[in-house]
């Protein structure tokens, strides 16, 4: 059997068995809420349909689907790989420049220390459109790893030195402390930003190595990076499987900040709230929203003292959350490489099939993956 095959068997025996918990609620309850320790009532749905028909859409001309977000974009980008830019999520940083831009958020505990403070990692295809994105701060091992499932550059202000045997790596690239300093009043660790212009020349000042193509290079995994519903059709979780939960808030276990994710009917996309605010855009005021959320469990290494860690994402068979217009459904991941892209699934040990649009990634650490709660 070959390794992906045997880690998606791995897994399919997992969800099976996840999957037996979460229908294990006594029938008397009448509790609303879904803890990932408090099983819930499953609404209970047919399977005839995977999507809701829409009408006839078709890709306008001169666009393609992303291989990001399954939308259409300008076929000028099909090639062009994407950026992954690290943003400071401590208060001081507040209000953040461009995260709104991104096509992908991952929020990660960025250390052990500080109440696990998070940091953000914004994967963003159409980078030519970047005013203003940050502050950028420092990256993590599994930042890397995580980046080179899109191909991304990875765009940062050093980090500690576990990093280095990462960037090593031939799939690796990554500009470092290469960014303009915005004048903002805030201590200077705040005041570094992708702006405009800075990423073509990061790029030209290594076009001598072909790895630092703007283009995606040898190392791209093929396909889009999810399994999209097809164009102009949406997916209804309830339609789909039997066994789904209301989803309309996200508490996620990241005690310093308080990263929540509320549905708005209205747009029908989740909105990110910290700190107790609706995170709004310093650029535009948009609200940081998010047609999907996908939440992982996984355990993680801390190397030091100091807090320093790395998720341990190259796994398979744990459990997680696929989230999307109000509806959670119960999931199991895989990372078989270094560089290889996370696939989810179902408990019949099929890939789950997301709606396109902007998505929102969190590993959450297996030690408080109790204390998730969804609503």
């Amino acid at each position: 059997m070959k390794k992906r095959e045997k880690f998606i068997a791995i897994a399919m025996c997992t969800a099976m068995a996840f999957s037996v918990v979460a229908c294990g609620k006594d029938k008397g309850a009448d509790d609303s809420s879904l803890s990932v320790s408090v099983e819930d009532v499953a609404v209970e749905a047919s399977s005839e349909a995977s999507s809701e028909e829409a009408e006839n859409f078709e890709v306008p001309e001169g666009m393609y689907l992303s291989e990001i977000t399954g939308e259409p974009i300008s076929e000028e980008l099909k090639d062009q790989r994407p950026v992954a830019v690290m943003v400071d999520n401590e208060k001081t940083a507040l209000p953040h420049f461009g995260t709104s831009e991104a096509d992908v958020v991952y929020e990660l505990m960025n250390s052990t220390q500080n109440d696990r403070i998070t940091r953000l990692m914004c994967i963003v295809k159409d980078w030519d459109k970047i005013e203003q994105m940050g502050s950028v701060r420092s990256t993590r091992p599994t930042n890397i790893l995580l980046a080179g499932e899109w191909n991304a550059v990875l765009c940062h202000d050093g980090g500690p030195f576990y990093i280095d045997e990462y960037l090593k790596n031939p799939w690796a690239q990554h500009f470092s402390g290469t960014f303009q300093r915005v004048k903002n009043g805030k201590p200077r660790e705040f005041t570094e930003y992708v702006c405009k212009g800075d990423l073509d020349k990061n790029f030209s000042s290594k076009s001598s190595d072909p790895e630092y193509s703007k283009n995606y290079t040898q190392y791209k995994n093929e396909g889009s990076h999810f399994n999209f519903a097809p164009y102009g059709k949406e997916v209804d979780l309830t339609k789909v499987y039997e066994r789904t939960y209301p989803a309309t808030e996200i508490s996620l276990p990241f005690w310093h900040n308080t990263s929540t994710l509320k549905y708005n009917d209205e747009t029908k996309e989740y909105e990110y709230y910290e700190y107790g605010s609706r995170h709004e855009d310093g650029e535009d005021n948009e609200p940081l929203s998010f047609k999907n959320v996908l939440i992982q469990k996984c355990d993680f290494h801390q190397y030091d003292e100091h807090g320093y860690l790395i998720y341990n994402c190259i796994a398979a068979g744990q459990p997680g959350w696929y989230i999307t217009n109000g509806v959670a459904k119960d999931i199991t991941w895989v990372k078989d490489g270094d560089n290889h892209v996370t696939k989810y699934y179902d408990e019949n040990g099929k890939e789950i099939q997301i709606n396109t649009g902007k998505t929102y990634i969190t590993l959450v650490p297996a030690d408080t993956w109790d204390s998730l709660t969804v609503k």
